[in-house]
């Protein structure tokens, strides 16, 4: 199959530059690019001006304070992923001073084939406090969203999802993410859960390379694609747990992302129930685990919400109304049954 280079292109909508994200989008179960959306930004007019005038305004607000970066040989071509047998990967993850990084950066400008050069998910506010001054964060609905730094060179990562939603803004450079909805987790060949590239399961699928004999079902998924294409000044919405490859397009590229959620603290993360599912049902005989899905289905998919209305409320114990106070009592009876 040849590789991935179109497909239908998400909604698109152009406000305001800064102004009130619309109610409507935030509860979007589609992804929706936002034109323009940060271009009064003045990282992005610096960027805009030349990749080193955008150095020097991230350095201003820099702590001093090493940090993490993907390091990959020129033969990866900006593919962060697994090494040939999936016994490691094939780049490297080292921590060094911020300028340092930017000035390599710099220098492969000038390479024919430079190496893959990535800061992935650094915390913005704890190594560049002050950098919301001069470029003003994006007004999502949440007191302390989580603010993700990526710089780099042409450079890919895996399509892979994430439990919050997730504001991605293109700073300098150009992205092209291609999304996939979550009901297509079936048709992307994900591969293992624990033993990932940073952190979150990927999917095996090249997009620049797809096997079809390997990853026959792919193509299911590719009627589902969507495109979004960003240029230095605008955003993407990306609703929770869509699937979504990003790659850097230009040479020197520059994204930040709010991560929140809309769910209250107390609430852990799905995957720890599924890690939880497959130590306790993933082994089971396939007429027991068929109950099992009944049961699910009865105690935490059941939509209607009345399944327990025969129990007074005030013997409910953990099926009774969510809450902190439900919340402590359910990890005391896990940590009690995982300490055995």
């Amino acid at each position: 199959m040849p590789a991935v280079d179109s497909g239908r292109h998400c909604q698109s909508i152009t406000l305001t530059p800064g102004s009130k994200l619309p109610d409507w989008l935030l509860t979007s179960q589609q992804p929706v690019k936002l034109s323009g959306y940060i271009n009064h930004w003045q990282a992005v007019q610096c960027g805009k001006q030349s990749a080193d005038d955008l150095c020097q305004h991230l350095l201003k607000f820099y702590t001093g304070e090493p940090l993490g970066f993907f390091f990959g040989a020129p033969d990866i071509n900006g593919r962060f992923f697994y090494n040939n047998d999936m016994s490691g990967f094939n780049f490297e993850k080292v921590a060094a001073d911020l300028g340092l990084i930017l000035r390599k950066l710099l220098d492969t400008l000038l390479m024919s084939s430079p190496p893959s050069i990535f800061i992935g998910g650094t915390h913005l506010q704890q190594y560049l406090p002050g950098f919301e001054t001069q470029n003003p964060k994006v007004p999502v609905p949440h007191a302390q969203p989580r603010n993700g730094l990526w710089v780099g060179n042409k450079t890919r990562v895996a399509i892979h999802q994430d439990l919050p939603l997730n504001i991605a803004c293109c700073v300098a450079g150009r992205r092209r993410f291609t999304l996939f909805p979550p009901d297509q987790t079936p048709n992307l060949y994900i591969g293992p859960l624990d033993n990932t590239p940073s952190g979150q399961p990927v999917s095996l699928v090249d997009l620049h390379d797809i096997d079809e004999q390997r990853f026959p079902r792919f193509r299911l998924a590719m009627a589902h694609m969507q495109i979004a294409e960003l240029e230095a000044g605008d955003a993407l919405f990306i609703p929770s747990m869509w699937w979504h490859e990003v790659e850097a397009l230009a040479p020197f590229n520059l994204l930040i992302n709010y991560w929140w959620r809309t769910t209250p603290d107390y609430m852990d993360a799905p995957i720890n129930a599924l890690q939880h599912a497959l130590l306790s049902i993933g082994g089971l005989p396939p007429a027991e685990k068929q109950i099992w899905q009944h049961m699910f289905n009865h105690y935490i998919f059941n939509q209607h919400g009345t399944q327990h209305d025969h129990i007074p409320v005030e013997a409910r114990g953990i099926l009774g109304q969510p809450g902190e106070e439900n919340a402590r009592r359910l990890r005391s009876l896990l940590l009690q049954a995982l300490n055995r």
